[in-house]
């Protein structure tokens, strides 16, 4: 037996290479990219091999239990000798009584990127890295065990870190054949031969592809061109597929093929050739209808019985079909699948899904509708297939539907586990109260439902809940999507009459918000002509925009290159109301309602058109702030995803001389927009009586801005002083209407007057600004003869803001004719009250 110095030393010490058909193996050279691989070894007793590929060879950690995708769940593993790479081919029977005697199956492989210097990491005993392998996925963690090793063997945990990747359902071991040649452990043993594609090198499936999704509208689209489906109440799906590998993947990108086993079976049967098919995985009742509570309940008692409609195909042959239109994607699907002309094929559990071209849509959703089904969806048949949400696909409800994140529970009078769950939505300013669920639980669901929410207890929400269900509930962190069918929302935004309807494991917390339609008229109707600026598609005011077909704004169907094109358009004008003042911004990476962060100094990416000053806060930390005088800045601040520009009230070569007092009216959220219309009115009667001019600002939330510019003669402390003053005063004379302190608990019902934007280091929104709000409202300046047109604080959205402004329309043209003074016989009139 030769013996190899180094890392293999231990590896070709314990091992006959004429009895065993291991690899012999030495260091290697490896690739570009390093490699990893999971084992199935059942030795004395089955385990898991992973290894890590690192300077020539694989490092190695028997895991006792396996992987699991659930971070709770801390795997034992213990560090065993290193490796040659060319063991990550090695799959077959060890000789028993010969080391490791048993039999190997390759049970994942792919590729793995270290977080930080991994010689530092595997040293220190702590090594974080990023998997994208055939079944683990995402970040995880190995950590050294401390005085707990058996011998020369050192003890690690295997850890899976919080990610989209993350599921305390699924169980990954579940995946019990062999990622190389399909074959299980005991045909591996019995000496099968894997088939003769297996032997070959297997063709590589299809990489994932950001799914299509559609955008919610109000009504069916009448105008010609759309195809219609019906709209499925279950699982995306997106299917990689190459003869018997297969690959089944959420919207996400998590790999769930182990939980749909006769899918993957179905689809592996026909034998395809690198095909990547975007589907839908239902339970269908007894009368054909697809039903997610009967998904939930088929996938937990795992009896099988669900079924996949495929509705689009991706790619196939190795080829990309993205860019064809819809109606030769779907045509080349049906052959694949081998669909008969109408109607499914056979019995399932694969199904083609359907298209239609009625001449009344909105009939054939009032059909739908009868039937107790979903809805349907629209989509172009001329369109290419574009990931993300765009308006060429637009979807239709029967009912209010969505999915919504449980923030807590209310504790049952009766002998049952919880009474109700609390229900949340991303807002604006983080989570929000969007009500409560009672029904549509069994014995069964309450009790799982029951162990789900103890383990993620927390003492505090993490929304603001009404206090009369905040008495008797409990909180949980807010990791769980819940499918919630319910009558409407009330005015104040909670959902009416709510039925549970089962949890989704397939997306993420953070993306929840709360569904508003687009008006289908937004939609269909012909878009203005681009100006020439926006010739080159990649590029707006010379500033090349990454991912311009990147959904910022969800169901309002704008992206990035949209909004870089509206910050184009509105420039000019919002450089006048923000130029040459601190800004602050409001960078939201993943779009409207994801983690957003604010931005006051300057970073990569905003450095050629932004310029900084020095400025000394109140607590005398002088530090630099970020100014603009290009309009071109605010297009390469939509380059960086900023959905907010908010500005001081002073300029930078004043910064302690405001020139524009701010009066925000945030309204109580059971308070209508006329409410807030009539108190902006009041306002400005007030300052009428001191001899001072206002003008309205749409807040693109849910009140209205009333902004007074002046000359810049006070600090601003003196302004800060009379803008509370006023505000008081204002609050005394209509107690019934309006509050001046910031305490939610006396807001009730009222209107609060925010004067506190009118101090040092305080910003207010832009005018023209886009908003970090659902349905992509900007803060739109109108004339007071013009308010009454509008009927909420959202009223215009971007698209139309860019629309108006390109067919000349100047909003607030006569603030800048606005001289006026803040005077001494004004602050002493309003002090003196």
């Amino acid at each position: 037996m030769a013996k190899s110095p180094g890392q293999l030393s231990e590896y070709h010490a314990k091992r006959h290479f004429d009895r065993t058909a291991e690899p012999e193996g030495k260091v290697g050279a490896g690739g570009k990219a390093l490699s990893f691989i999971v084992q199935k070894h059942d030795a004395r007793r089955l385990h898991y091999d992973f290894r890590l590929e690192l300077d020539g060879v694989l490092k190695s950690w028997a895991v006792t239990r396996g992987p699991s995708l659930d971070p709770r769940e801390k795997r034992l593993a213990v560090r065993v000798e290193d490796h040659p790479l060319d063991y990550g081919g090695f799959e077959g029977t060890i000789p028993e009584g010969e080391y490791g005697g048993g039999t190997v199956m390759l049970w994942d492989r792919g590729t793995w990127e270290p977080i930080g210097d991994p010689h530092a990491a595997l040293e220190a005993g702590k090594i974080a890295f990023t998997l994208k392998g055939e079944r683990l996925h995402g970040r995880w963690a190995l950590v050294r065990m401390r005085g707990r090793s058996r011998g020369k063997r050192e003890n690690w945990l295997l850890i899976k870190e919080h990610d989209e990747y993350e599921s305390a359902e699924s169980e990954v071991l579940d995946a019990a054949s062999s990622v190389l040649t399909g074959r299980s452990m005991e045909a591996i043993a019995g000496g099968e031969k894997p088939p003769a594609k297996a032997r070959k090198k297997p063709a590589r499936l299809p990489e994932f592809v950001e799914p299509a999704l559609a955008v919610l509208v109000d009504e069916v689209p009448r105008d010609p061109g759309w195809i219609f489906e019906i709209k499925y109440d279950g699982y995306r799906a997106e299917i990689a597929a190459s003869g018997a590998d297969v690959r089944i993947h959420t919207r996400s990108g998590l790999d769930w093929t182990a939980k749909f086993p006769e899918i993957a079976r179905a689809v592996a049967s026909l034998g395809l050739d690198r095909a990547l098919i975007d589907a839908e995985i239902v339970g269908l009742d007894d009368e054909g209808r697809s039903n997610f509570s009967l998904l939930q309940q088929r996938l937990e008692a795992r009896r099988g019985g669900l079924s996949c409609f495929a509705f689009d195909l991706l790619s196939t042959g190795g080829k990309s079909l993205l860019a064809k239109p819809l109606s030769e994607r779907k045509e080349k699907l049906r052959e694949l699948l081998g669909a008969p002309g109408k109607g499914p094929p056979g019995n399932g559990p694969l199904f083609y899904s359907e298209s239609f071209d009625p001449r009344n849509p909105a009939e054939l959703l009032e059909q739908c509708c009868k039937r107790d089904l979903e809805g349907l969806i629209a989509k172009r048949a001329d369109a290419p297939y574009q990931p993300g949400r765009r308006p060429a696909w637009l979807k239709i409800k029967c009912s209010h539907r969505q999915e919504l994140v449980i923030i807590g529970w209310s504790r049952s009078k009766k002998e049952r586990e919880f009474a109700s769950l609390l229900l949340g939505v991303n807002g604006e300013h983080g989570w929000r109260y969007a009500g409560r669920v009672g029904t549509g639980f069994d014995a069964a669901t309450l009790k799982r439902l029951s162990a789900r929410l103890d383990a993620l207890r927390i003492g505090k929400p993490v929304a603001e809940v009404p206090r009369e269900f905040a008495r008797n509930a409990g909180f949980v962190r807010p990791e769980l999507v819940a499918e919630i069918e319910f009558a409407g929302w009330t005015h104040d935004c909670m959902v009416r009459q709510a039925r549970f309807l089962g949890l989704r494991e397939d997306k993420p917390p953070e993306q929840i918000v709360q569904e508003q339609p687009v008006s289908i008229r937004e939609i269909t109707s012909p878009k203005p002509a681009a100006p020439k600026a926006d010739a080159k598609a990649d590029a707006v005011a010379g500033i090349p925009i990454s991912h311009p077909e990147k959904q910022l704004y969800g169901e309002a169907a704008v992206t990035k290159l949209d909004l870089a094109r509206y910050m184009e358009a509105a420039g000019p004008l919002m450089a006048r109301f923000g130029a040459e003042r601190f800004i602050s911004l409001v960078r939201c990476p993943r779009g409207q309602g994801g983690p957003k962060f604010f931005q006051r100094h300057l970073q990569p990416g905003l450095d050629r058109y932004w310029l900084t000053r020095d400025f000394t806060n109140k607590k005398g930390e002088t530090e630099p702030y970020m100014f603009f005088r290009d309009p071109r800045a605010l297009v390469e601040a939509a380059q960086m995803d900023v959905l907010e520009v908010h500005i001081w009230g002073s300029r930078v070569n004043q910064p302690e001389k405001p020139d524009r007092i701010v009066f925000d009216l945030d309204p109580a959220p059971e308070l209508k927009f006329d409410a807030v219309r009539e108190a902006a009115r009041q306002m400005r009667e007030v300052l009428l009586a001191l001899r001072l001019e206002s003008l309205p600002l749409l807040s693109g939330g849910k009140g209205i801005h009333v902004v007074v510019p002046v000359r810049r003669q006070h600090d601003f402390e003196t302004v800060r002083r009379f803008a509370g003053k006023l505000s008081e005063r204002l609050a005394d004379a209509a107690p019934e209407r309006f509050v001046a302190t910031m305490s939610k608990a006396e807001r009730t019902g009222r209107i609060f007057i925010d004067y506190f934007r009118n101090d040092s280091g305080a910003s207010a929104v832009c005018p023209l600004s886009p908003r970090n709000r659902p349905g992509a409202p900007v803060a739109w300046p109108v004339t007071w003869e013009e308010l009454d047109r509008f009927d909420s604080a959202g009223a215009v959205s971007i698209p139309e803001a860019r629309s108006r402004l390109q067919k000349g329309e100047q909003p607030w043209k006569t603030y800048f004719d606005i001289r006026q003074s803040l005077g001494k016989a004004q602050i002493e009139s309003v002090e003196s009250e």
